[in-house]
């Protein structure tokens, strides 16, 4: 009983902090306006002053409203003060002339260095991670596994897992069994399955621009030619330009993150994704779906995913934890759909299995619930800090700037005045132990040399705002 008045109590207070958070976003309440005090709000709402009391703090840790002393609470944000909007990509098909291979090796190779203020990373911090229920599930499943975990685990992947992840798909409309998954080492190694399983070297391939460097290093390795699309940074990329890419060119397959992608943050909406599935699949065309970023949302529901849509098996659905819960765990899985028997064959070429123990862990730490609990409190956090960086940015870097407003996940997109060089200005802000993601990376063009990503996956803290006051200063200094 008490548990159920608790869960009553923390849905009144988000309530009423929803409310109030619409009003600011849409400028009915402007910065500076006062609110309602405690008492007076809670007359009107007829709930308890301790219920007022949590929306201002929830409202207060989001960054939109400030208390000043002896005299209430006021509107601290101001929408007005947001960056430029992004436009969408136009992708020239020219090759850069960077040696982007070493910018990345750079980048990342300084991923271990202490006291680095990270903002290049995109996996959530250690400090947002329920890293303690973590550790309880993997003594769990040492205890419980034949031989500790030391034995091999079955081609297809851990049965516990596999079934936990089948029942949290129908979050997304996915309907999927247990059957229909493998299991993978992290979402990256699923990708690069589905690539091997439906190409073959001198294929060509179709991408959103700009995307994760990941994937495009990867279909270099193995030979393949990479078409960039011109991509929307709110709806993501267009099935009328898929359609005209097919008639220009011999695609073999596609490869888009529909969910709050990295590093444009777009949702593609349902009915974009509907018709992308129908289109894709009239050609014969496979799409491989990443969708590592979707149960992160700051709306009431979840985005569906392409694979919900999907009749014929057309669509190679990836994910994993490593955006939301254990990134070190390399925990991952595939829903191949008509590929199946190929993405398993290579599969067991590669890896024989994937590791044990961990696989068990998380299957036991999405069986007992504790996955949705976490999620909610990390979805709260990502969305606060959301606002946080744009209120700082706004404030601190030059006015001509542009960037992403994203509606989940933890990635932003800057553009910067266009004589910024950000692999510079990462060189630059580096001296200062602040690590930022060059544009440069995340295509295989010359272009995006004045765009950087910026994670904001940690916990918010005066630290992290100087960080960013600093590397505002560093842009203005370069101007």
């Amino acid at each position: 009983m008490k548990k159920a008045i608790k869960t009553t109590n923390e849905h009144l207070y988000l309530q009423i902090a929803d409310t109030i958070e619409q009003q600011i976003l849409g400028q009915v309440m402007k910065i500076g306006d006062k609110l309602p005090s405690v008492r007076l709000l809670s007359k009107q709402e007829g709930k308890s002053v301790s219920t007022i009391l949590q929306s201002y703090y929830h409202l207060e840790s989001k960054g939109l409203i400030e208390p000043r002393p002896q005299s209430g609470y006021y509107v601290s944000y101001n929408p007005s003060r947001f960056p430029g909007k992004i436009k969408k990509s136009n992708p020239l098909q020219t090759m850069k002339g960077k040696n982007v291979e070493a910018i990345i090796g750079e980048v990342y190779d300084d991923f271990t260095m202490q006291g680095v203020t990270r903002f290049s990373l995109s996996v959530p911090a250690p400090e947002i991670l329920p890293l303690a229920r973590l550790n309880k599930s993997m003594m769990q499943a040492l205890r419980e596994l034949p031989s500790n975990g030391t034995s091999y685990e079955v081609i297809q992947g851990n049965d516990l897992l596999r079934r936990q992840v089948a029942r949290w798909s129908m979050h997304w409309g996915g309907h999927l069994h247990a059957d229909d998954l493998i299991t993978t080492a992290g979402c990256m190694n699923a990708i690069s399955y589905c690539l091997q399983a439906i190409t073959k070297p001198g294929d060509t391939i179709a991408v959103e621009s700009p995307v994760y460097f990941g994937v495009l290093r990867f279909a270099q390795s193995i030979g393949l030619k990479v078409l960039e699309l011109p991509t929307d940074p709110d709806t993501g990329v267009d099935p009328d330009d898929v359609k005209k890419a097919l008639q220009k060119h011999n695609i073999k397959a596609c490869f888009f993150v529909t969910n709050f992608s990295n590093p444009l943050g777009y949702c593609m909406p349902d009915e974009q994704k509907e018709a992308m599935v129908k289109l894709l699949s009239r050609h014969g065309v496979p799409l491989i779906e990443d969708d590592l970023y979707g149960d992160v949302y700051f709306g009431k529901n979840r985005p569906r995913s392409c694979k919900s849509f999907d009749e014929e098996g057309n669509v190679l659905w990836c994910s994993s934890i490593s955006k939301t819960l254990a990134p070190g765990y390399r925990v991952g899985w595939v829903a191949p759909g008509k590929y199946f028997e190929k993405v398993k064959r290579l599969k067991l070429y590669h890896s024989i299995t994937t590791a044990t123990a961990q696989q068990a862990a998380i299957a036991n730490f999405l069986a007992t619930g504790r996955y949705e609990h976490h999620l909610r409190k990390l979805r709260q956090t990502l969305h606060s800090n959301s606002l946080q960086f744009t209120r700082a940015i706004g404030e601190y870097f030059p006015d001509n700037i542009k960037m992403t407003i994203p509606k989940g996940g933890f990635i932003l997109w800057l553009e910067l005045d266009k004589r910024i060089d950000t692999y510079q200005l990462y060189q630059e802000a580096m001296q200062h132990k602040i690590s930022i993601a060059p544009g440069t990376i995340f295509s295989l063009q010359d272009r995006y040399q004045n765009c950087m990503r910026l994670s904001y996956g940690m916990q918010w803290t005066p630290e992290v705002d100087k960080a960013l006051k600093r590397l505002g200063n560093l842009v203005k200094g370069m101007m």
